[in-house]
């Protein structure tokens, strides 16, 4: 009795992921460490100055948190309700937040106690951030007020009550220190000056805005509401440079990396999406369990925070570079102690010896070999041989065809058994490596199973879905052959014009040598 042979699965080849040099190095971020906080984290902010501390605002307290620390290494919780934006001085040394209350505090990094506490918004504060001076500070709040105030005497400087919704983002211009931004729930983003009595510019967003970022160079704007990301040119009047639309949900926070050259964005869909600032496409991706709040960038590229709605942390750390100069690699034995006898060639004289090879047959193939056409089937029909390697359960369904006992393997089955293989013929079907087997195995099921129609509902929901896989793909297919006739048509007229073009050179070259010998 001959042995019997495995079946032959046919090997497809795999798309490989596209690896460039974003791709390797966004990469080479650490397994990230995960710490639970009190509540949502509206905001992260790094300091500016080593050794580059974040503070992370969440519920009605602000931890400081080393680069590399799991626990706070200070905690401000002086306020009666839940903190918003605490957001630092470009020199590290203050730091002001905003409150449910309505009141803004300032603290010295090194002490516990508020500074100082300006008063004037009537319902909470989400926005505040410092002016390029490091003397003034300003303020978006739910009243739909804007304001300016100055750090030294603790007053008001200026109020603007332009916005009709919440103000919820902002930020200041390092080139002028005049300058500042505010993004509010009324789809607009305006751009104040605190020499004027009134806004200088104003943006039409489109949707109701939660971030916006102002290029270093102080000439682009960056505004992120809705599923858009919005680039404007500020030199132009705010004119429209990209819109990029690569979120499935609302995005809720944006960065610049130290060189300002990749933008990313933080979305409620829990991904963070990385683009080039010259082609604004993406250029790479995070993942993350759930919704996405705050994003912050070290300084130093060195790290990424992103702070969740579920009130988890997750703090990602760049690798060390390993320096192999200093590294002593352990002394391996040489090639040719691997490969030594392999090539030898017994002689005529030699006994050889040969080690029997056990072969191990998978668990269809043992089903197969004793001829149990239907569990051989069930084997393959498991989710995760269907989901994984498709071309297993085509293999098997091929096998079975070829011996002739397909029929009485599809035939049988219940309910339960005949939703999960049409599930699959469904999915399947339209692939064009899987086509002429599945084809096959569709029209054995219809034949088999058409007596039962109407007493399943489930079963009946299946068929129309393979009615309506293998109609589009037929649609797909008559709308390919009327292009493929468009290309015939064109290609036969560049082939009649060349050959006329042709003739009526080797016309004109028997003309001029005929002209030719008359002259002569």
């Amino acid at each position: 009795m001959a042995a019997y042979k495995p079946v032959v699965v046919q090997a497809c080849p795999k798309l490989g992921e596209r690896i460039t040099q974003d791709t390797l190095y966004w990469r080479g971020y650490k397994t990230p460490v995960q710490i639970k906080e009190f509540g949502a984290i509206n905001k992260i902010d790094f300091s500016p100055v080593p050794p580059y501390n974040y503070a992370v605002t969440a519920s009605s307290r602000i931890h400081i948190y080393g680069r590399y620390s799991q626990e706070p290494i200070k905690t401000f919780s002086r306020f009666r309700h839940a903190a918003y934006c605490a957001t630092y001085r470009d020199d590290g040394r203050l730091l002001a937040a905003g409150s449910e209350d309505g009141s803004i505090c300032l603290f010295d990094v090194s002490g516990k106690a508020p500074l100082r506490q300006f008063e004037g918004h009537t319902k909470p504060v989400h926005l505040v951030g410092f002016l390029s001076d490091k003397y003034r500070v300003f303020s978006g709040g739910d009243d739909y007020s804007s304001n300016l105030w100055d750090i030294p005497s603790a007053t008001e400087i200026i109020s603007y009550s332009e916005h009709t919704d919440y103000v919820r983002c902002g930020c200041a211009s390092k080139v002028n220190a005049d300058v500042f931004i505010t993004g509010s729930y009324d789809h607009t983003v305006k751009l104040f000056d605190a020499r004027t009595k009134s806004s200088v510019m104003t943006i039409e967003h489109g949707h109701p805005v939660e971030s916006v970022l102002l290029f270093p160079s102080g000439g682009l704007l960056v505004s992120a509401g809705g599923r858009y990301v919005k680039v404007w040119d500020v030199l132009k009047g705010g004119q429209l440079l990209v819109s990029l639309k690569n979120h499935h949900k609302t995005v809720t926070c944006l960065c610049l990396n130290s060189s300002g050259q990749r933008l990313l964005s933080g979305s409620l869909d829990r991904h963070v999406k990385i683009y080039s600032t010259t082609s604004y496409k993406v250029v790479h991706s995070f993942n993350y369990a759930t919704s996405i709040l705050s994003l912050a960038l070290s300084p130093e590229d060195e790290t990424i925070v992103v702070g969740m709605t579920n009130g988890v942390l997750n703090v990602k750390h760049r690798k060390p570079e390993e320096k192999n100069e200093n590294l002593q690699k352990k002394r391996q034995p040489a090639y040719r102690t691997y490969v030594k006898g392999r090539t030898y060639m017994p002689k005529q004289e030699d006994f050889c010896v040969s080690k029997p090879v056990k072969r191990v047959l998978r668990k269809y193939d043992n089903l197969l070999r004793s001829f149990q056409s239907s569990k051989a089937l069930d084997a393959v029909l498991e989710p995760p041989i269907m989901l994984h390697t498709p071309e297993v359960t085509v293999a098997v369904m091929q096998e079975l065809h070829r011996r002739g006992t397909l029929r009485s393997a599809l035939a049988g089955r219940d309910e339960k058994q005949v939703n999960l293989l049409l599930t699959f013929v469904a999915r399947r079907v339209i692939e064009p490596r899987f086509t002429p087997v599945l084809v096959t195995v569709a029209d054995m099921i219809t034949d088999i199973y058409q007596p039962v129609v109407g007493q399943s509902a489930i079963v009946d929901k299946q068929f129309l879905k393979l009615q309506q896989a293998v109609g589009k793909e037929i649609d797909y297919q008559e709308e390919l052959l009327e292009v493929l006739g468009m290309m015939d048509t064109l290609f036969a007229t560049f082939t009649k014009k060349r050959d006329t073009s042709l003739e009526e050179n080797k016309s004109n070259g028997v003309t001029e040598i005929i002209e030719t010998n008359r002259n002569y």
